[in-house]
């Protein structure tokens, strides 16, 4: 076992193979840990940290402090020894809750552990550590610094795709092991399912498998035997539709997805009498609308053919008839349904689907035989589609990553706001949070809206306040033709689709996102919610972080503020003063303190009672703020007496700043009498060991003041060589 964890950086050729130009700006690693998302530490054999990127600051802390390095000793402080033995990766949660994956790498000889992660995988494991950084065993540890750097993700993928990275820089011996050794004595993590906000884009194609398909299709399309020709009687009767195909398939290419299956749809309507038509794209067995005419054409017409065995190319011609029991017939569509399938690969990707036409008015032969034309130059349209969507993802996801990281920005709600609308395409969101006094929910913030709704009384109160506190999505497609009304005049909705998520943690409600006006117009669907179920984890995490380091920074600042004056407090001053008295000692900076005490304070409480008493020092603290310089800081140092700071400052300066101080209270206006102040200086000097010292010093000229009448200031530095032998 290793003794201990050294926090640092170490010298020498570690990691040169990395192309790394000096150990202290190290680019590989640096890259490995921002792509990822995790930590990336490397520990010699003695466990000693030679290089860290993207560290955990939690990790930061506990490390370096005496409270818990052992504990971190029992976890990555053994992960040298574990490896080594081994030569396989170990995977391990350690006390902290954090996922680790400690991989053995070799660099001209030596062995090293690089331990990747250092991740929560699990908000209950997230919520844990912050509570015992909020009121537990960390509380020792400033707010500010132990959230500073918090590392989440939905699962160990992303870790997993920077343990990947380092295989290069395996140990030479070591077998190829597929998977990590799970670490039982270390405890091991139930991961978490589900993609993370890093990896969704990459559950679609790749651009080189993109390309690779629609190459596929177009030598198919070439090899494929040739689509039956009209025979010479119809081509004499039917020349402009002969025309307007071939123009429409040259035109195809150029346009987007929805344009082409809209002009697919206006061809068919045109030339082979199917007023009322739809074409549907397939998602795992079920078939929903992407575009439709006629009477489809305001329809969401879906057919689950899930049971559909895939069909040769050659059978294409089978047309499916759809009754009204079937799935398109529960979405309001009456009559049979003409199904005529897409076939591509043996696979049926879309389909035609024909209402409401009698069959003697339908050429189903011609229809098939367009349908066949124009499948694979949609099929390929389609995949397009999803290479200009993936990349759309991936940006706005790595945006919305960036922006979880920026938590401590003033403008974090904005943030959130408009990059979960990014996500989805809104030109107009909000995100409301409910008021605890009132159960109302108010906007914290808001994009794309022609009033400030953060003014509106009772916003969100007709769907986003359901969608709060019920815990679910809820979807309108067209809020005209819904139970929920129109919606006010004033808003001025370009569309009528709304989405609502509520985002919680646990059995806790945080928020509501809300969402409208979509670009295009289209309505949002069950995509749109899968999408923010995908991400919900991670903002989720990210909302309840903001919270506690609010919580975490009102409680800092509670800690060292005097409750009654508002001024820091004795703790405060006394830390102050060791930094001081470092800078003071390394650049040479004067500094002055100053102790202050209100005269007589004892008979104005004795006179005039407490409460009074109170009411004088927060006027003695009120005039010490105004007073004082925006870098010089105040202090109730105790019961009536303070002290004040002030950084930079010689002699002389000082004693200025100390006679405005006092004149300034003398001429204050007190409620029962007038009040006066003693103040004792003492500049910094080397003879101080330490700030009690310094204190001292202080407070001896302070006690001459009032020796000397009260009301005068009275520096350390006069009172001669007598005093200052006390001080020790």
């Amino acid at each position: 076992m290793f003794p201990c964890i050294f926090h640092g950086t170490g010298a020498g050729n570690v990691f040169a193979k990395m192309k790394l130009p000096k150990p202290t700006k190290p680019r590989f690693l640096d890259t490995v840990a921002e792509e990822n998302g995790v930590a990336v530490v490397v520990l010699d054999k003695e466990g000693q940290e030679v290089f860290t990127a993207n560290n955990n600051s939690i990790c930061s802390l506990l490390y370096s402090s005496p409270r818990t390095s052992a504990d971190c000793a029992e976890y990555c402080g053994r992960a040298f020894e574990r490896t080594e033995s081994s030569d396989d990766p170990v995977v391990y949660e350690c006390h902290a809750g954090l996922t680790c994956h400690a991989v053995p790498v070799e660099d001209r000889g030596s062995r090293f552990v690089a331990i990747v992660g250092r991740t929560f995988v699990r908000s209950s494991r997230y919520r844990e550590a912050t509570e015992k950084a909020i009121s537990g065993e960390w509380s020792v540890f400033p707010p500010t610094e132990f959230f500073g750097n918090v590392l989440f993700s939905g699962s160990s993928d992303p870790i997993k795709k920077a343990v990947a990275k380092l295989e290069r820089f395996a140990p030479k011996d070591k077998e190829a092991s597929p998977e990590p050794a799970e670490e039982k004595a270390a405890g091991t993590t139930d991961e978490v399912k589900g993609p993370s906000v890093r990896d969704m884009a990459s559950e679609q194609p790749d651009a080189g498998t993109i390309t690779e398909l629609i190459d596929k299709f177009n030598r198919e399309a070439a090899n494929r035997p040739s689509v039956p020709a009209p025979s010479e009687q119809q081509l004499k009767r039917r020349p402009e539709e002969i025309s307007a195909m071939r123009s429409l398939m040259g035109q195809l290419m150029r346009m987007d997805h929805q344009e082409a299956a809209t002009a697919i749809l206006a061809h068919l309507s045109r030339f082979y009498g199917a007023a009322s038509a739809t074409w549907l794209e397939s998602r795992d067995g079920v078939f929903a609308s992407v575009s439709g005419t006629g009477e489809l054409a305001e329809k969401q017409v879906r057919a689950d053919l899930r049971g559909l065995r895939n069909i040769a190319e050659s059978d294409a011609e089978h047309v499916l008839e759809l009754n009204p029991k079937s799935s398109a017939g529960k979405q309001g569509v009456s009559g049979p349904l003409l199904f005529f399938p897409v076939v591509i690969g043996g696979e049926i990707k879309a389909a035609v689907g024909i209402h409401g036409t009698g069959e003697a008015e339908l050429d189903r032969a011609a229809i098939t035989r367009f349908v066949r034309a124009v499948g694979p130059k949609m099929e390929i349209l389609r995949l397009r589609e999803i290479v200009s969507a993936r990349d759309s993802l991936a940006r706005n996801l790595k945006e919305f990553n960036e922006s979880l990281q920026r938590i401590d920005s003033a403008d974090f709600w904005n943030q959130i706001t408009r990059v979960s609308a990014g996500l989805l395409g809104a030109e107009r969101a909000s995100i409301l949070v409910k008021d605890e006094d009132t159960g109302t929910l108010s906007a914290r913030a808001f994009i794309g809206a022609p009033i400030d709704i953060t003014r509106v009384e009772d916003v969100g109160a007709r769907i986003a306040k359901k969608a709060f506190d019920g815990g679910e999505p809820l979807v309108v497609t067209d809020i005209g033709l819904s139970r929920y009304g129109r919606a006010p005049d004033e808003r001025r909705y370009r569309t009528g689709s709304f989405l609502s998520f509520p985002i919680s943690i646990g059995d806790r409600n945080l928020a509501v996102l809300n969402f409208t006006d979509r670009v295009g117009g289209p309505a949002f669907g069950e995509g749109d919610v899968e999408l923010l179920k995908a991400i919900a984890p991670q903002l989720a995490v990210a909302l309840d972080r903001k919270a506690l380091k609010i919580r975490a920074g009102e409680l800092e600042k509670r800690s060292i503020t005097d409750s009654l004056t508002g001024l820091m407090n004795r703790g405060y001053i006394e830390e102050r003063l060791v930094e001081e008295m470092n800078s003071a000692s390394r650049h040479r900076f004067p500094v002055c303190l100053l102790m202050i005490d209100v005269d007589n304070f004892k008979q104005y409480n004795d006179t005039y009672g407490h409460p009074a008493g109170d009411t004088a020092l927060v006027l003695v603290a009120s005039v010490l703020k105004d007073t004082l310089r925006a870098a010089d800081v105040a202090a109730r140092y105790g019961g009536e007496e303070f002290a004040v700071l002030l950084p930079q400052t010689g002699v002389e300066e000082g004693k200025a700043i100390a006679e405005r101080l006092r004149q300034r209270i003398e001429r204050t206006e007190f409620p029962k009498r007038r009040v006066t102040i003693s103040i004792g200086l003492a500049a910094y000097s080397n003879e101080f060991a330490e700030p009690k010292d310094w204190i001292t010093a202080a407070d001896m000229a302070l006690y001459e003041a009032k020796g000397l009448g009260r009301n005068i200031v009275q520096n350390y530095e006069d009172l001669g060589r007598s005093f200052k032998e006390k001080i020790h």
